[in-house]
């Protein structure tokens, strides 16, 4: 009888133990954000951050350009998070409800510089060299943030160096990429003499190069982020965005070189 009681005993403690483990288990949930190439190693940062601030949640990101990214929304992929290098791409998707409007936040900004090979070949100097001929240029298609931004730039560079500076420059373009990061990669790969992308990715590559482009001269982006109207997990879309917009969230963008949002 005493052995009976013993085993009845150790096997209530154990099934005890295992409802403990399975109440406590925390809750399985996927976020899946839509985010500017150019927010790649900085989002990637924040979001290892918020795995492990909320346990069982997992954030998947799809980084691409912002124009990519509102086109695959528009066709219905499965979001819950915008953030994007353009407030054209962010209105687009208020114009077609698939974000509320009123609710998208600029949360940085950045601007634009030159990239370089560590070697310069073309031995370029200054942002008038731009314009010698021969000089391999790879830019973002117009259609990318980063590729009209840097059109933009050229527009105003026009004032300072002669009114034919852009179609100079213009005409030394090699090669129009789908998203910066691939501007960047051509440079890297030595397929290109140089590059216009934005300060965060120059950051994220500090074995190129940089030509500063001054302040007058530059475009300065403005990021806004946004939870997609029609995500299930609204109250951890919004801690997410929460995240990104507190003081930790906005250190890691500034340590990836973004400027906090004015």
């Amino acid at each position: 009888m005493k052995r009976f009681l013993s085993l009845t005993l150790l096997l209530t403690l154990f099934l005890a133990a295992c409802g403990t483990a399975v109440t406590s288990a925390p809750e399985v949930r996927a976020l899946t954000v839509f985010a500017a190439a150019s927010l790649t190693d900085a989002f990637t940062e924040l979001g290892g951050n918020f795995e492990t601030a909320n346990p069982g949640v997992t954030v998947t990101f799809n980084f691409a350009g912002s124009q990519a990214l509102r086109t695959q929304i528009e066709e219905g992929a499965p979001a819950d998070v915008f953030a994007s290098a353009s407030g054209k791409e962010m209105d687009t998707l208020i114009t077609g409800t698939f974000v509320t409007e009123g609710v998208p936040q600029v949360f940085l900004n950045n601007k634009l510089v030159l990239i370089l090979p560590a070697d310069n070949p073309a031995g370029l100097e200054k942002l008038e060299d731009l314009a010698n001929p021969g000089i391999k240029l790879v830019l973002a298609a117009e259609e990318v943030p980063v590729g009209n931004y840097a059109r933009q730039a050229l527009d105003l560079m026009n004032g300072s160096f002669g009114t034919d500076f852009k179609d100079k420059v213009l005409a030394n373009v090699v090669s129009n990429e789908d998203n910066v990061k691939q501007v960047v990669a051509k440079v890297q790969l030595g397929e290109a003499d140089t590059g216009i992308v934005y300060t965060s990715d120059a950051v994220a590559a500090p074995n190129l190069k940089t030509v500063e482009i001054p302040t007058e001269l530059n475009v300065i982006a403005k990021y806004p982020i946004a939870p997609l109207a029609n995500s299930p997990n609204g109250d951890l879309v919004q801690a997410f965005v929460d995240y990104v917009l507190s003081a930790e969230g906005q250190a890691i963008l500034q340590k990836w070189g973004f400027a906090p949002a004015k």
